[in-house]
């Protein structure tokens, strides 16, 4: 028997094939053509699956389930997508018309976020775990909770935004319209505003930056401008990494002291930084956590899974 895992973007729609034990064998996806009417775009859906089978000789009645991973407020009791903002999807039974396309009875809906956390939790860097948290820093923070191996995601199903969690007051403006939110920092699209102020302040005051040099070899500034000038011995950079890994450190503490998970898993664009960021990050968290070293420490380390979190972790919801 094999499931499926569909990871629904606003971009793409992808679906793959999970065996019994948790391996992805193929995937495949197509546009999501997110401006397009919801049924058009569950066609697709449905499509998308039923030629995942075709191509590799598997019939439907072989799939044991399948698991749709989709952004937005996503109802796992009802199978509902209750609200996302960047799909036409509003109180939308997205479960039963994939159902009704597919004759497949089992299929579960998840939080993209929540699926991809769920995801490291069965088969990536928190698998043996109880109790995890996964972050993915890129444009924005999305995270995923998983307590007693369950995916919390509160009373209404919008729980787990760890990325607008307050760490500077009147700060920052975030995209959700407070100000200072976590996301606002410690997000790719933070460490770029970082990036961009500190270049025009060099430039203002006279002071060379290497960070100016890459982003003009390269056409921008990107995540990887402060990090790569910082290695190569930038002082710019250096006070531009440090006060990103500062905030990033502040907010992991915090959601370390609610929930002492056993692992946090990074994941996103920023995680490529690997154990350089690792390195810098966890002196810093252990200043901050309460109890310090009277209790075990939460293990801090890079997600495992890659794109492939929530569409394994959606076959396994």
């Amino acid at each position: 028997m094999y499931r499926i895992g569909i990871d629904l973007g606003g971009t793409n729609i992808a679906a793959g094939l999970v065996d019994k034990d948790l391996n992805l064998l193929w995937q495949d996806s197509v546009p999501t053509g997110a401006d397009r009417a919801p049924e058009l775009i569950m066609d697709d859906m449905a499509a998308l699956c039923k030629k995942l089978c075709a191509d590799h000789n598997i019939a439907l009645a072989d799939i044991e389930s399948i698991g749709i991973a989709s952004p937005g407020i996503a109802n796992h009791d009802t199978g509902v997508v209750e609200y996302a903002n960047n799909l036409p999807f509003r109180q939308f039974p997205i479960a039963q018309m994939l159902r009704d396309r597919l004759g497949v009875e089992r299929i579960r809906l998840e939080n993209d976020a929540n699926a991809a956390a769920w995801g490291e939790a069965v088969a990536g860097a928190a698998k043996g775990t109880t109790n995890s948290v996964m972050i993915t820093l890129g444009t924005g923070v999305g995270g995923g909770i998983i307590i007693d191996n369950k995916v919390y995601s509160g009373f209404n199903y919008a729980g787990a935004e760890l990325g607008h969690i307050v760490i500077e007051v009147n700060g920052a403006q975030c995209s959700c319209g407070r100000k200072g939110c976590w996301e606002a920092y410690s997000s790719a699209t933070g460490l770029i505003r970082m990036t961009k102020e500190k270049i025009a302040e060099c430039e203002k005051a006279g002071r060379p930056t290497l960070m100016k040099t890459l982003a003009e070899e390269r056409g921008k500034v990107s995540g990887r401008t402060a990090f790569d000038a910082k290695r190569a011995g930038d002082a710019a950079a250096d006070e531009v990494v440090d006060k990103y890994v500062l905030y990033l450190a502040e907010g992991l503490s915090n959601i370390i002291n609610i929930f002492q998970p056993e692992v946090i898993s990074i994941g996103g664009g920023i995680s490529n930084e690997g154990d350089y960021l690792k390195n810098l990050l966890i002196p810093k968290i252990k200043e901050r956590v309460y109890g310090g070293e009277f209790v075990p420490a939460t293990k801090i380390c890079m997600a495992e899974l890659g794109n492939s979190a929530g569409i394994i972790g959606a076959a396994m919801l």
